[in-house]
């Protein structure tokens, strides 16, 4: 095992598992999100196995990622995607309190997860790939480190979740304004984007009122509406 002994494989590695820690955050929080609306019992199951099948996704993601984000309106369908999990998120957890408190299902939680983070990480896989220089083994072994981390991220925002209601809104907030983000930087738009600075930011910022606005306010008005 020669290449254990090799200076740059050891740099590559520290590269990779810093770039997951600072590119791991949004991702927690969907993780999270996703698996609050979980029995207790489940969550766990939830994040161990939701982050483990998206580093395993992030990992053959990257094989294609480069090409991936050079087709037209790919980047428009994922942006899409996510402003309506932001909403699944969000719209569930409704008002889950005490004995009236539905769960929702392990499958379904995890498939979220996965969907999200294979539309989040399309640009974040492109930099772990960089540092990678093409080393499978660098790349596997330093996304494998990285599955505790983010499992740790994730327990940890379920019980601040639970304790701070209000971290849900900005989680939901968090994943839509990714998701305008996303949407503004496909291909399709790169000329336009590039003439208009200012166009990335009022997308995201967009995105993460419409996620709030429609997921959290308006069933609520609808709800008073009705009683009325």
């Amino acid at each position: 095992m020669e290449i254990l002994h090799s200076a740059d494989f050891w740099i590559g590695l520290v590269k990779i598992v810093w770039i997951n820690i600072i590119l791991s955050g949004d991702n927690a929080v969907v993780i999270a999100l996703a698996a609050r609306s979980l029995p207790p019992h489940q969550q766990r199951k939830a994040v161990f196995w939701g982050s483990g099948a998206a580093v395993v996704l992030r990992i053959a993601l990257t094989v294609v990622a480069a090409k991936l984000l050079e087709l037209s309106f790919l980047q428009i369908i994922g942006g899409c995607l996510l402003l309506w999990i932001g909403l699944q998120l969000l719209s569930d957890d409704g008002d889950d309190e005490g004995e009236s408190k539905s769960y929702g299902n392990l499958m379904a939680a995890v498939r979220t997860i996965l969907i999200a983070d294979l539309v989040m990480s399309l640009d974040n896989v492109i930099a772990v790939a960089a540092a990678a220089h093409g080393n499978l083994v660098l790349l596997v072994l330093g996304l494998a480190i990285s599955i505790p981390l983010v499992i740790f991220g994730s327990t940890l925002m379920i019980r601040l979740m639970d304790r701070f209601p209000v971290i849900v809104v900005l989680g939901a907030a968090l994943i839509g304004w990714v998701g305008g983000e996303t949407i503004v930087s496909d291909t399709s738009l790169h000329d336009y984007a590039m003439a208009h600075p200012a166009l990335h930011y009022v997308a995201a910022a967009l995105g993460a009122a419409f996620v709030v606005g429609v997921g959290k306010f308006w069933p609520r008005a609808r709800r008073t509406s009705s009683i009325q």
